[in-house]
């Protein structure tokens, strides 16, 4: 089984450059690009080309030592790390590639953040060491300091048997690690095989970090990079049961639709048919290829542990488990503000929307959205950079020009306490009531969905039905128009009739209900905050800290040191979406500042944000609370505050 390695890093520290280093090292390329000279194996797009920075994930083969690895390069610049965060879902391990002379930066704290909660495990590079920089044992510091303990300096040697063997001062360091492991290496009980084997399992539980320091520019600790990895990461035991993650869609320059996958057991042969999870539809693997950067080749099968691009599937999304894999996510890393598109060069509004589309099947964080009241389109995005690549993009790929408005905030709603909620829907010939506890849930977890109701009710088949209808849609609060997250969502009761209902019937009903109870219950409107690092200019500090209070933020104490100061901190969106700009105005361009999306907490001004939204419940024609019941073989709407009452299923 292939073992696949993520490599991960802040922007421009390096990580493509390790990644060339890598595959040119192992043999697998026979020049190495640079990203400065636009040649880069795996930067291989005109836009990445242009702008030296990595937009799309891509993989490339690495034979070395006797193992086979993927690698996959992922993007760096928090803009697209939405893509990075999904990549995460089909690794064995990780690389973190560390800016030697620039140290910690913020977005290695939010990969790291990650890593952790993915449980996986790390190997770190620390890169650019033939600069002057801040040395090895400041950045150790720094790590520790940041992440707590594990860091260890893998200083590795080749003996003339080939086997990897370690440093006493390396022991030492392993030893540090676990109790368990001085007290039999005191007694002399550990021989030089079973250091690697104590080794290999520290890494693989998270116990142990190996930190190589290196300059990948010019090759240097990358042989010893190499030798750790095929040394001291596991091959996963192979599952016969078919499973699969998918973590990207692309479309390739003939239009065909390419689901990127990692097959995590069992086979999957061209022409195997797919069944998907709450769904009748089937679909058909056309071919499988096996990707190296841009190149790929066909073949016939795969087996566990295989990457691949799959065509036939058009029902895939980026984070869907396929087979006896579930479905990934939440996922932390998502656009925080919504901009409208302004198509200028008189494309009509629907075939700009299928363009659009087909990007959001590839990116799903731009959530494509059309008002029909207002004719707009609007693309949810991380930030501005990400906005001027996916002007050049859609340019390039549909040769169509466009333009956005300016970005404004993205809320969500969430309930303060449990709710009932009920639809019925009854037109002539048509049945189904349902009746769904809404109930909050914890932040960042979405929208939930379970059963508590007997199947002697409600036939099992019926119930799957309404759990599927509960998370197909994007459910809209009642406050601002904004998505409803944070909720659990229950079947509590439901009814069918024998001759009557049919499929729709229930998704009716369901979204009626859902509607129903958040017209009872309060609301919470949430906004998106930032985690921010701001360095200027020990003057300006003080001025800085007043801004961030007036603008709702809360910071640490700053650090202060050689001139400048360092303030760490948290605020909300809709307050510093413009700060970096007044920022480079105040410091006259010596300040710097880093903002990183850190997740949702409720709305500091509730009721100026519901009101400066303009969204109208009653209007929103797509989202009814009412429901529908039938007298004298006609159907008749009944409003929500009186659904309650006249409700079949009592009690």
């Amino acid at each position: 089984m292939d073992t696949v390695v993520g490599m991960l890093a802040h922007v421009d520290a390096g990580k493509t450059t390790l990644t060339e280093a890598m595959l040119y090292e192992a043999g697998m390329i026979r020049k190495r690009g640079r990203v400065d000279r636009g040649d880069a194996f795996l930067d291989s797009s005109r836009i990445e080309r242009e702008r030296g920075i990595t937009v799309f994930s891509r993989q490339a083969a690495l034979d070395f030592g006797g193992r086979s690895f993927i690698l996959l390069d992922t993007p760096g610049h928090v803009d697209f790390a939405g893509e990075m965060e999904r990549v995460l879902d089909i690794l064995d391990y990780g690389i973190l590639v560390v800016d030697g002379n620039a140290g910690i930066q913020g977005h290695t704290k939010t990969i790291w953040r990650l890593l952790k909660k993915k449980g996986l495990p790390v190997f770190l590079f620390i890169n650019k060491m033939d600069r002057e920089g801040i040395g090895e044992k400041a950045i150790l510091k720094q790590l520790e300091t940041a992440f707590g303990a594990g860091f260890v300096p893998a200083s590795l040697a080749a003996a003339e048997d080939g086997q990897i063997r370690f440093s006493e001062e390396m022991k030492e360091e392993i030893t540090s690690l676990e109790d368990e492991v001085l007290e039999e290496y005191l007694e002399g009980k550990i021989s030089e095989l079973r250091w690697l084997e104590i080794f290999r399992r520290q890494i693989r539980e998270r116990l142990a970090y190996p930190c190589l320091f290196g300059a990948a520019l010019s090759g240097d600790g990358v042989p010893e990079l190499l030798s750790l990895l095929a040394a001291c990461t596991d091959q996963k035991e192979e599952s016969p049961d078919f499973g699969a993650k998918v973590y990207k869609i692309l479309h390739d320059d003939q239009g065909n639709r390419i689901t990127f996958l990692r097959l995590t057991g069992g086979m999957l042969h061209v022409k195997d048919i797919i069944r998907f999870k709450g769904e009748k539809e089937e679909e058909k693997v056309n071919q499988i290829r096996l990707y190296s950067g841009d190149r790929y080749q066909t073949v016939q099968e795969i087996r566990a542990g295989t990457v691949a691009g799959v065509t036939g599937l058009t029902r895939t999304r980026p984070g869907q488990g396929l087979g006896y894999e579930e479905d990934g996510g939440p996922y932390l890393l998502c656009p925080v503000m919504a901009v409208q598109v302004l198509v200028k060069d008189g494309t009509d509004s629907l075939t700009a929307l299928k363009y659009l589309h087909i990007l959001e099947e590839e990116e799903p964080g731009l959530a494509i959205r059309y008002q029909r009241e207002t004719g707009e389109i609007q693309a949810s995005v991380m930030g501005t950079v990400q906005l001027e690549i996916l002007k050049a993009l859609i340019m390039e790929r549909f040769h169509m020009e466009i333009e956005f408005g300016p970005c404004r905030v993205l809320y969500q709603e969430t309930i303060a306490g449990p709710v009932m909620g009920y639809g019925h829907y009854e037109p002539l010939r048509h049945y189904a009531e349902v009746h769904l506890l809404l109930r909050p849930g914890g932040r960042g977890q979405g929208i939930r969905a379970f059963s508590d109701c007997s199947q002697d009710e409600l036939d099992g088949s019926y119930q799957r039905l309404i759990l599927h209808h509960i998370l197909e849609k994007e459910h809209r609060g009642i406050l601002t128009g904004a998505p409803l997250t944070d909720v659990d969502i229950i079947l509590k009761a439901g009814r069918a009739h024998l001759k009557h209902t049919e499929g729709g019937d229930f998704r009716e009903a369901v979204y009626r209900a859902v509607r129903q109870g958040l017209e009872k219950a309060e609301t919470i409107l949430l906004e998106p905050w930032y985690r921010f690092e701001i360095e200027v200019p020990e003057g300006l500090s003080g001025k800085v800290m007043m801004d961030i209070q007036k603008r709702n933020g809360t910071f640490l104490p700053p650090e202060s040191g050689n001139g400048r100061t360092v303030i760490c901190g948290r605020g909300p969106v809709s307050e510093f979406m413009e700060y970096p700009l007044e920022l480079a105005s105040l410091s006259r361009g010596d300040g710097t500042a880093l903002f990183q999306p850190d997740g949702y907490a409720p709305c500091h001004d509730q009721e100026e944000a519901a009101a400066a939204s303009g969204y109208v419940k009653e209007r929103d024609l797509e989202n009814p609370s009412c429901s529908i019941f039938c007298s004298h073989g006609a159907g008749y709407e009944v409003k929500w505050y009186d659904v309650d009452r006249m409700r079949h299923i009592k009690g």
